[in-house]
């Protein structure tokens, strides 16, 4: 990445290590998405994406109960909107959520990724290519592999990949999946997952 272009995309952050933590869960993984959240202080500085997979036939109320479980600030994504620290993005049903390199949201109607939209692995991959080592990618319970190649991705730009300890998840596959590549970085409980998360974005390493 030229330094013009991580002028742009980085400018709108404060000058942390890590600029965003995506976050994918399937079943079960309200729980865990729900304690790292509440724990994460209102002027977290970095950007969160968080995929959850959910029928493509209802609406979601999951950012509406999100708001009321963290002090950060909640929304759906928007295609055109611009990610901003202490902001969490939540993926609409029927939507894959696409972090583009100019650090603006796109929700797209490309065709399913194991079967499921929005994907996983289509988030940490547009997150891997466009924040390369400033992005960090957390699976947690789900069933499944999505995540697993979106995890590589992660990995291969230089990014860190944390996934939910078996002890606390409802279902385990997407995290193992994950863990069996080798890649992973952190296995952790829901809440040590949420300090990790707060000392890998404030480390000091941040260029």
């Amino acid at each position: 990445m030229n330094s013009k272009h991580e002028h742009k995309i980085f400018s709108h952050f404060p000058n942390v290590a890590f600029n965003v933590v995506a976050i994918a869960a399937s079943k079960g993984g309200l729980n865990a998405i729900s304690q790292i959240l509440s724990t994460l202080p209102s002027d977290f500085p970095a950007a969160i994406a968080i995929v959850q997979h959910l029928s493509p036939n209802c609406p979601s109320y999951l950012a509406e109960i999100l708001k009321y479980r963290t002090r950060l600030r909640v929304k759906n994504a928007e295609t055109g909107e611009l990610l901003r620290p202490g902001t969490v993005y939540v993926a609409v049903p029927d939507k894959h959520l696409v972090v583009n390199p100019s650090g603006k949201l796109s929700l797209s109607d490309a065709a399913r990724v194991n079967f499921v939209r929005p994907s996983a692995n289509v988030l940490f991959r547009s997150v891997a290519t466009s924040y390369q080592r400033r992005a960090i990618a957390v699976i947690l319970s789900g069933k499944d592999t999505d995540g697993l190649l979106g995890v590589l991705a992660i990995k291969k730009h230089g990014g860190i990949a944390i996934a939910q300890n078996e002890a606390t998840c409802e279902c385990f596959e997407m995290p193992k999946a994950a863990i069996n590549t080798g890649k992973v970085d952190f296995v952790l409980p829901p809440n040590a997952i949420a300090s990790t998360l707060y000392d890998l974005v404030m480390s000091p390493k941040a260029a």
